[in-house]
């Protein structure tokens, strides 16, 4: 991706200011709905290489890091090379293209999520805690326990939805 596309910027240098705001304004609420940072945040896992637009640099180049931490609203990367961290919103992120396959090749799948432990317990949960979980359709759902039962948790999900689910279904998540 080229952000800095000759075209691009001949027509942003075109408009007027309030159109300028106007797409500001239209770019900001894409980017900042919540479907959109879901379907980026389902195709990243921890250690999963990136790639990532320095908007700093007049270039604008695309970096190579590696994730470290996800969180609701944005991603912690270590940028190679460098060595610094960055948090970043999701827009600003997405997966390398592995530059050993040919480019018509499909992606390879992303790394399914790790299993959760064989004795997972109720000891290991506490209200107020973020968890995730499949369901049975397999999609991956998250939300914060609002309540420990005997055999279940009851979870809200971001989504709005309440759920009791066995502890044995349950991932801790590690927000940022």
């Amino acid at each position: 991706m080229n952000a800095a596309d000759p075209k691009v910027v001949q027509a942003l240098q075109q408009a007027t200011l309030l159109e300028l705001f106007a797409m500001s304004t239209l770019i900001d609420r894409q980017m900042s709905d919540p479907a959109r940072i879901a379907a980026v945040r389902l195709r990243l896992h921890l250690g999963q290489r990136v790639q990532f637009l320095d908007w700093r640099d007049p270039q604008m180049q695309m970096r190579p890091a590696q994730v470290v931490a996800l969180a609701k609203d944005h991603v912690k990367v270590l940028e190679e090379g460098a060595h610094r961290q960055w948090n970043l919103p999701y827009a600003a992120v997405e997966p390398a293209i592995d530059q050993a396959s040919p480019p018509a090749a499909p992606p390879a799948p992303p790394a399914p999520p790790p299993q959760p432990a064989a004795k997972t317990r109720r000891d290991n949960f506490r209200g107020g805690e973020r968890v995730s979980f499949e369901d049975r359709s397999g999609q991956a759902q998250v939300g914060t326990i609002a309540r420990v039962n005997r055999q279940t948790a009851t979870i809200h999900t971001d989504d709005g939805k309440v759920w009791r689910v066995s502890f044995s279904l349950l991932r801790h998540i590690i927000d940022v």
